[in-house]
């Protein structure tokens, strides 16, 4: 106990102490410390432009700029326009955009073609070609595909949620905003943006509309134009939300339904690739040998 009373004594000896001093220097201390701040001021004025920006900032101009010369002079409008689309069917994958994209699909396009050439094989020098020209769309697709899945996935869900708030006695902006806070997925951040704009001045039709052309998908563009009708009619959105929450969950059941019955076709290529074989082999392999063995007899 002693032993631990020294030491705070010690402790608190010695932070009196450089108190003390530091009080004593504090004109030279303030001193000291305007020198350095001015320092520092004169090196980063010295320094050129960039450099102390961080490598991922620098990579990320570098980035830009190949994007702008390769989609500005190597892609037409049409082109850009299709990729657009598909990029904001997919939701913007990766954050990327139609100029970062295309870039992108050049540099694998270039790096394939090089290893191709380093190959010094016509075969594999076309099969990576082709490979490193189609493979940025199979990731574009497959992205869009899996998007759209979570979309139809969480549709009833969210119409659940929509129209349990609406009978609750909020309004259609609150009640997307309720589903907003609620749920995740991309369906939720596309009422969000929609949401946004609706806040922002946009009619609430034209915001509907253009969140029906960004998702792409058949049932929410059902959903939203039963809302904007309900909307142009002045029909109850409480009984349109209802019939479209059962809809909605009927068609999910009937899309697990019509998966149950493609499983069986869908297994025939394993079964007839790997598992019928294997049992051949099995089942008449010793018979083989046996037959084998009597002829070499």
């Amino acid at each position: 106990m002693e032993w631990i009373i020294l030491g705070l004594t010690m402790i608190s000896a010695t932070m009196a102490a450089f108190s003390v001093l530091a009080w004593l220097r504090r004109d030279q201390l303030a001193i000291i410390e305007r020198l350095d701040k001015y320092t520092r001021e004169m090196e980063r004025e010295r320094t050129p432009a960039g450099l102390n920006d961080p490598l991922s900032s620098r990579v990320k101009s570098l980035f830009g700029g190949i994007t702008r010369i390769l989609s500005g002079k190597l892609v037409r409008r049409e082109t850009r326009n299709m990729y657009e689309e598909k990029l904001m069917a997919a939701g913007y994958p990766m954050g990327l955009n139609v100029d970062s994209f295309l870039a992108l699909k050049y540099i694998i396009f270039i790096l394939t073609l090089i290893l191709g050439v380093i190959s010094r094989n016509v075969l594999i020098f076309i099969a990576l070609g082709a490979f490193g020209l189609l493979i940025p769309n199979f990731f574009l697709k497959s992205s869009e595909k899996n998007r759209k899945t979570l979309i139809l996935k969480s549709l009833p869900d969210v119409l659940d949620l929509l129209s349990v708030s609406v009978e609750a006695g909020l309004g259609f902006d609150q009640a997307i905003q309720k589903v907003t806070e609620k749920t995740r997925g991309p369906l939720s951040e596309e009422f969000e943006k929609t949401l946004q704009e609706i806040n922002m001045g946009k009619q609430r039709r034209e915001a509907l509309r253009d969140m029906a052309n960004r998702v792409g998908v058949d049932d929410v563009t059902v959903f939203l134009s039963s809302i904007i009708q309900a909307d142009q009619l002045g029909v109850s959105i409480t009984n349109v939300l209802r019939l479209q929450s059962q809809q909605g969950r009927t068609n999910r059941r009937l899309r697990a339904e019509e998966k149950a019955q493609k499983t069986p076709i869908k297994m025939l290529v394993p079964l007839v690739l790997f598992v019928f074989p294997s049992l051949l082999i099995v089942l008449l392999g010793p018979a083989i040998l046996q037959i084998i063995d009597m002829f070499n007899k």
